[in-house]
């Protein structure tokens, strides 16, 4: 299979820049080839961290990208903040607890929805997420 090389940094501040990362990303998942669910999944767990930095810290940035590992391919989002941070990730991560008025599903729906789903944040500087996707 030959590799795709593709790469999109996009800008998020807004509910328009949430719809327009949830399209990209299930644009270039498509293109290499995952099937109808996990496109659906791929766009939900975009959505989910790009809401969180619109919601939590106002702007931020969603880098999409393909990515390799030996023979397997995927989609790699990288998600970025320089918000307040989470005070507790651990908490944050569990279901059914929610800082705002939401059912408590983003976070560890996206973990559950990726392969791998990293997270780092620090109180007042911001948040990290990387999560990636494998074609089977």
């Amino acid at each position: 299979m030959p590799a795709l090389s593709e790469e999109r940094r996009l800008p998020i501040d807004s509910e328009g820049d949430i719809i327009t990362a949830r399209q990209i990303g299930r644009e270039m998942a498509s293109r290499l080839g995952f099937s109808m669910s996990d496109l659906t999944l791929i766009a939900t767990a975009i959505s989910e961290v790009t809401r969180n930095i619109v919601d939590h810290a106002g702007r931020g940035e969603i880098d999409l990208r393909v990515c390799e590992n030996g023979k397997l391919q995927g989609i790699c989002i990288a998600a970025h903040d320089d918000g307040p941070g989470i005070e507790d990730v651990e908490l944050a991560m569990q279901d059914g607890y929610s800082s705002r008025d939401g059912l408590g599903l983003g976070l560890p729906g996206s973990r559950r929805i990726m392969d791998e789903f990293v997270i780092e944040s620090e109180r007042g500087k911001g948040t990290n997420i990387v999560m990636k996707k494998w074609k089977p």
